[in-house]
Protein backbone atom coordinates (compact mmCIF):
# COMPACT_ATOMS: atom_id res chain seq x y z
CA UNK A 1 0.00 0.00 0.00
CA UNK A 2 1.35 3.43 -0.96
CA UNK A 3 0.78 6.16 1.56
CA UNK A 4 0.34 9.66 0.14
CA UNK A 5 1.89 12.54 2.04
CA UNK A 6 0.39 15.98 2.16
CA UNK A 7 2.46 18.92 0.93
CA UNK A 8 2.81 20.04 4.56
CA UNK A 9 4.24 16.64 5.56
CA UNK A 10 6.72 16.72 2.69
CA UNK A 11 7.93 20.16 3.79
CA UNK A 12 8.48 18.82 7.31
CA UNK A 13 10.40 15.82 6.00
CA UNK A 14 12.80 18.00 4.04
CA UNK A 15 13.14 20.82 6.56
CA UNK A 16 16.62 22.16 7.22
CA UNK A 17 18.10 24.59 9.70
CA UNK A 18 18.64 27.01 6.82
CA UNK A 19 14.92 26.93 5.99
CA UNK A 20 13.98 27.46 9.63
CA UNK A 21 16.39 30.37 9.83
CA UNK A 22 15.00 31.87 6.61
CA UNK A 23 11.45 31.52 7.96
CA UNK A 24 12.42 33.43 11.10
CA UNK A 25 13.98 36.20 9.02
CA UNK A 26 10.72 36.70 7.14
CA UNK A 27 9.11 37.42 10.52
CA UNK A 28 11.82 39.77 11.79
CA UNK A 29 10.72 43.12 13.17
CA UNK A 30 13.45 45.78 13.60
CA UNK A 31 11.39 47.78 16.10
CA UNK A 32 10.89 44.72 18.31
CA UNK A 33 14.58 43.82 17.91
CA UNK A 34 15.57 47.22 19.31
CA UNK A 35 13.17 46.80 22.23
CA UNK A 36 14.38 43.26 22.98
CA UNK A 37 18.04 44.36 22.97
CA UNK A 38 17.23 46.74 25.79
CA UNK A 39 14.94 44.34 27.62
CA UNK A 40 17.58 41.59 27.66
CA UNK A 41 20.35 44.03 28.63
CA UNK A 42 22.58 43.18 25.69
CA UNK A 43 24.78 46.28 25.85
CA UNK A 44 28.45 46.39 26.86
CA UNK A 45 28.98 45.19 30.43
CA UNK A 46 25.39 43.97 30.81
CA UNK A 47 24.43 40.35 31.48
CA UNK A 48 23.30 39.70 27.89
CA UNK A 49 26.21 41.49 26.27
CA UNK A 50 26.46 40.80 22.56
CA UNK A 51 23.17 38.93 22.22
CA UNK A 52 21.54 39.73 18.86
CA UNK A 53 17.85 39.80 18.09
CA UNK A 54 15.70 39.49 14.99
CA UNK A 55 12.70 40.97 16.80
CA UNK A 56 10.38 37.96 16.91
CA UNK A 57 8.12 37.50 19.91
CA UNK A 58 7.89 34.13 21.70
CA UNK A 59 4.35 33.15 20.55
CA UNK A 60 5.42 33.61 16.93
CA UNK A 61 8.57 31.55 17.54
CA UNK A 62 6.41 28.76 19.02
CA UNK A 63 4.28 28.70 15.86
CA UNK A 64 7.42 28.39 13.73
CA UNK A 65 8.60 25.55 16.01
CA UNK A 66 5.42 23.63 15.21
CA UNK A 67 6.18 24.00 11.49
CA UNK A 68 9.71 22.65 11.99
CA UNK A 69 9.03 20.11 14.74
CA UNK A 70 10.57 17.30 12.66
CA UNK A 71 13.80 19.17 11.96
CA UNK A 72 16.69 16.67 12.18
CA UNK A 73 18.76 16.83 15.33
CA UNK A 74 21.74 18.12 13.34
CA UNK A 75 19.59 21.06 12.22
CA UNK A 76 18.46 21.74 15.79
CA UNK A 77 22.11 21.72 16.87
CA UNK A 78 22.94 24.22 14.14
CA UNK A 79 20.22 26.54 15.43
CA UNK A 80 21.48 26.13 19.01
CA UNK A 81 24.87 27.46 17.90
CA UNK A 82 23.41 30.52 16.15
CA UNK A 83 24.35 34.05 17.10
CA UNK A 84 20.65 35.01 16.91
CA UNK A 85 18.60 34.75 20.08
CA UNK A 86 15.42 33.67 18.29
CA UNK A 87 17.15 30.84 16.42
CA UNK A 88 18.50 29.46 19.69
CA UNK A 89 15.05 29.82 21.25
CA UNK A 90 13.50 28.00 18.28
CA UNK A 91 15.89 25.08 18.81
CA UNK A 92 15.01 24.88 22.51
CA UNK A 93 11.27 24.98 21.83
CA UNK A 94 11.64 22.16 19.27
CA UNK A 95 13.68 20.08 21.73
CA UNK A 96 11.18 20.69 24.54
CA UNK A 97 8.28 19.58 22.36
CA UNK A 98 10.17 16.45 21.27
CA UNK A 99 10.89 15.56 24.88
CA UNK A 100 7.25 16.05 25.83
CA UNK A 101 5.90 13.81 23.09
CA UNK A 102 8.82 11.38 22.82
CA UNK A 103 9.20 7.94 24.30
CA UNK A 104 12.02 6.88 26.64
CA UNK A 105 14.38 6.17 23.75
CA UNK A 106 13.90 9.55 22.13
CA UNK A 107 14.27 11.41 25.41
Amino acid sequence: MIRMLSARAVVRLKATARQASARLRTLANPADAAFLQGFFKSGPGEYGEGDRFLGIRVPVTRRVARQFRDLPLAGVTTLLCSRWHEERLLALVILGARYARGDETER
